[in-house]
């Protein structure tokens, strides 16, 4: 099966698109940079998804698994679909009453 999508992880916290723009852009052309944000905070969480418009550039732009950003190791990957129907919400512990 072939890719276009990369996980970029251990992403400094202070990174922006632009960052990995100008880090992937050397592979090919890239259709979509997410850096992903806490919602609470409005940091970012520490990675990021790059989608390529042609899986060989995903492919080649792994070599930058390892490489350093901005003081941090990247770690690169293809991304892989999240199954069980995405983050958990928690009940309310107060709310268990069942009439």
């Amino acid at each position: 099966m072939q890719q276009n999508k990369l996980f970029v992880g251990n992403l400094p916290f202070d990174s922006n698109e632009g960052d990995l723009q100008e880090a992937f852009e050397q592979f090919g052309e890239i259709d979509e940079i997410r850096v992903i944000i806490d919602r609470e905070t409005g940091r970012s969480r520490g990675f990021a998804f790059v989608t390529f418009a042609e899986s060989d550039a995903a492919n080649d732009a792994l070599a930058l698994d390892g490489k350093e950003l901005n003081g941090r190791n990247l770690r690169v990957n293809f991304a892989t679909e999240r199954t069980g129907g995405g983050r958990r919400r928690h009940q309310n512990p107060g709310n268990n009453n069942k009439h």
